[in-house]
């Protein structure tokens, strides 16, 4: 399998800021949706001989797969090998360390479209986690009060990155004939005004919205996952609470652990009750009603195109 290397700019598990984490300060309304069950969703498991197994599974690539989420989603997609096979695209070579170091985790720059394409050939999905990262300016110090202000390093600003880095990567799904994308966004994209938008003015939920309708209108099937504040907790022992038009920022109901969002991704590449649906995503806290299982029921809930 061919290595492209380029030097790419986009999410890095490194960096303090995670646009994600401080959705949950903010507000904006309506209908929830929750689901809750003691029973999981039987998946019938193929029990066949391995090639055969193989030949079952769908091939999916996960970009961004050295961010923080992302490698949860590709270490899980690696885990079930009776349904998957995994591949990654990451910015660099440290990233692809990071994460195994396998053959089948790509270096290449989203921003560059040629680069991109020997990574989704023969790819069944795509699940796109990258993301532009603002970083401090230097000098801030706590002590003194205020807020710290950031700004974006040239060429890695939400516009190239957000907009043009994720309209390359549908694109060559598209032309290389992918079946599904899984894209995972911010909730707060519907207030031009929405705190996140000021951050290094590069009015990052302004460009990733526009992502989102590019693949809504790109005529592959779809699902966009619009996260809350994420959190680097265990997955698995919440209730998960789907809403849309960034109604959940009303409530109380606004974060979602990292391990949860993955969850989310793999469930919706396994339920066709998740295609051509996009849903703001969080979770109630632990403790608080029965960890989700049912997910075919949770997506069936949902009507939401874009």
């Amino acid at each position: 399998m061919g290595l492209v290397t380029r030097v790419p700019l986009f999410s890095s598990p490194s960096s303090t800021f995670s646009p994600h984490k401080y959705s949950s300060h903010f507000s904006s309304t309506t209908k929830l949706f929750s689901f809750s069950s003691s029973s999981s969703v039987s998946f019938q498991r193929r029990t066949s001989s391995s090639s055969v197994v193989k030949a079952m599974a769908s091939t999916v690539i996960v970009t961004g797969a050295g961010g923080r989420t992302g490698q949860i989603v590709y270490k899980k997609l690696k885990e079930r090998t009776d349904e998957f096979v995994a591949r990654g695209l990451v910015r660099t070579e440290e990233s692809k360390e990071k994460i195994g170091g396998a053959d089948d985790v790509f270096v290449a720059d989203i921003r560059d479209a040629e680069s991109i394409v020997p990574a989704i050939q023969g790819v069944d999905a795509l699940v796109i986690l990258t993301s532009a990262v603002p970083k401090m300016k230097p000098g801030f110090d706590p002590t003194k009060g205020g807020r710290p202000e950031f700004f974006f390093e040239d060429g890695a600003n939400p516009e190239q990155v957000d907009w043009i880095g994720q309209k390359n990567q549908i694109d060559a799904a598209k032309a290389a004939g992918v079946k599904q994308i899984v894209l995972v966004g911010s909730m707060g994209g519907t207030n031009l005004n929405h705190p996140l938008n000021s951050i290094g003015n590069g009015n990052i939920l302004v460009w990733k919205r526009k992502a989102e309708q590019y693949l809504a209108d790109s005529g592959i099937p779809y699902t966009i996952i619009r996260a809350g504040g994420l959190q680097d907790k265990d997955g698995g022992v919440r209730e998960l609470v789907f809403g849309k038009d960034d109604e959940l920022l009303e409530t109380d109901i606004r974060t979602i652990a990292r391990a949860d969002v993955a969850e989310v991704c793999i469930q919706a590449l396994l339920l066709e009750e998740a295609k051509f649906k996009a849903l703001d995503l969080a979770s109630k806290p632990e403790g608080t009603g029965e960890p989700t299982k049912d997910f075919k029921t949770l997506f069936s809930q949902i009507s939401t195109r874009f």
